[in-house]
């Protein structure tokens, strides 16, 4: 079986949407002080993401057309900050108490193996990234239904770093497929990366769940 079709079962079965965090999201069966508190969370990875990025272009096996790449990549995850920090502020966050969080153990922790799988090698963190990058747009149109539906926000603010990520993550997923799926890589550690990518990421749901449910 193809490296990435065994990487796609995985992120299949360990999906986010399979999570009990986010099942509670789209059943409506979250408070706004619970988003809220996920909303402090998540930011500790939000904020991180543009330097998960920079570390896959920090590697000479990119070459430099891939760097170019994920340079485009880099400056769209920055760009994506500010609307998480509206997002947060629609459920009462203010920019301040957000950005002066220092984020809960089990969040720091999660984010501290992403950051620790993109520095391993090239492909480990590209497989490290597709792991999440792929799950992305499926899981951002559930979060933008469960909002409307469930929360009372409709749109603007509320949703829009969704719907960013609605479009951009079918790109950057899509890359990052390409780069492994085009090269001889060593299968073990890229698929062993791509299921501490899964890992991490429902740990830092775990710390949610943990803290605020």
């Amino acid at each position: 079986m193809p490296l990435i079709t065994r990487i796609d079962e995985e992120i299949e079965k360990r999906s986010l949407l399979k999570h009990p965090f986010y099942k509670a999201w789209s059943a409506g069966g979250l408070t706004l002080d619970q988003l809220a508190g996920y909303s402090r969370e998540y930011f500790q990875l939000v904020k991180a993401v543009p330097g998960l990025v920079s570390n896959l272009a920090s590697f000479p096996t990119a070459g430099p057309a891939m760097i170019s790449q994920i340079q485009g990549n880099l400056l769209e995850e920055r760009s994506h900050i500010e609307p998480w920090v509206r997002f947060a502020g629609t459920l009462g966050v203010k920019r301040t108490d957000l950005e002066g969080y220092p984020g809960a153990s089990g969040a720091l922790k999660a984010v501290g193996s992403l950051d620790t799988l993109t520095r391993s090698s090239f492909y480990e963190g590209v497989a490290a990234m597709y792991a999440y990058e792929k799950q992305l747009p499926e899981i951002s149109r559930s979060k933008i239904d469960g909002l409307k539906k469930h929360y009372g926000i409709e749109g603007g603010d509320g949703t829009r770093y969704f719907e960013l990520h609605e479009e951009a993550d079918v790109r950057h997923a899509a890359l990052w497929r390409e780069t492994l799926a085009g090269s001889a890589v060593n299968e073990g550690r890229v698929m062993d990366a791509a299921v501490g990518s899964l890992i991490a990421q429902n740990s830092l749901l775990d710390s949610v769940v943990e803290k605020y449910c």
